[in-house]
């Protein structure tokens, strides 16, 4: 009788521990929200800006997005299984994406101001996707 009792607590903790897993799984989706708004804001800076000045500016500006984001996902308490993978194949797409606009908005399209609107929206939709999908699984 004595297992049976142990066994149902374990089985009551996990239960506990899968529920807050569940309710604090949110703030990834955040996370990647937040990302891709700063793709709107990045993207365009980094095509249309040219020269010393707004390097400066630029490096400042994403170094504070993710500088804040580091801080926000450092201090989260549930990482849900497959986490990884997830995040690396979406940070690897929106890399290919980001470092092809940049060559080709400074190669191909100059100083376009309708590529570098399309291009943030490139930019930032593997991220909306991705945070669109987290906060389905959330759910």
């Amino acid at each position: 009788m004595h297992e049976a009792a142990e066994a149902a607590g374990a089985l009551g903790r996990a239960a506990g521990l899968e529920k807050a897993a569940r309710e604090h799984s949110g703030w990834y989706a955040r996370y990647l929200w937040a990302f891709a708004a700063g793709q709107l804001v990045l993207v365009p800076m980094a095509v249309l800006w040219h020269g010393l000045t707004s390097a400066l500016v630029f490096a400042a500006a994403n170094t504070a997005l993710v500088t804040g984001l580091s801080v926000y996902a450092a201090r989260q308490r549930v990482v849900r299984r497959g986490f990884g993978v997830k995040h690396g194949v979406l940070l690897g797409s929106w890399t290919v994406l980001f470092a092809l606009t940049v060559t080709l908005g400074n190669t191909a399209f100059g100083s376009s101001v309708p590529f570098a609107a399309v291009a943030a929206v490139g930019c930032a939709l593997p991220l909306a996707v991705g945070a669109w999908s987290e906060t389905r699984s959330a759910a």
